[in-house]
Formats: C-alpha cells, sequence, structure tokens
C-alpha cells in the first residue's frame, strides 16, 4: 500500500544517507524502520491493548464468523 508521509528536512537528510550507505531504496528503508517499530515490545503490547474488545458487541461469535467468511471462499 502507497503512503505519504512528511518528514523534516534533517530527517530526511539523515534517512537519505543512511539508506544510500545501506544500498536500499527509500521505500525500504522507511518499511525497515517501521517493522523495528512495530517490534518494539511496548508497542506490541499497546497495540494488543488496543485491539481487546473489539468483537465484544458483535452478535455473532468470532469462530463462527471465520467459517462463514471460509465457507464464502470455498464456494468460489
Amino acid at each position: 500500500m502507497r503512503t505519504i508521509i512528511d518528514l523534516p528536512n534533517d530527517q530526511l537528510a539523515a534517512l537519505e544517507a543512511w539508506r544510500a550507505a545501506n544500498g536500499v531504496s527509500r521505500a525500504e528503508a522507511v518499511r525497515r524502520a517501521v517493522a523495528r517499530l512495530l517490534d518494539d515490545e511496548p508497542v506490541r503490547r499497546a497495540a494488543i491493548l488496543a485491539a481487546r474488545g473489539l468483537w465484544a458487541d458483535r452478535e455473532e461469535d468470532g469462530l463462527a464468523y471465520q467459517k462463514r467468511m471460509r465457507g464464502e471462499w470455498e464456494g468460489q
């Protein structure tokens, strides 16, 4: 998925220097940075906590939903 981000000039210059030294594209450098951020334990824990209870207000059981969705795949 494509996205647009704004970086301050000093961060962009540092990113350009790092990616040139490591022989990767700007996009790859940003992907690696995001992956490192998301691999960080506090960030991962916050994401898990934020996701808790997302299904609580739904009437359909999560397993029933999964089976129904997979059943639609098999019908194609």
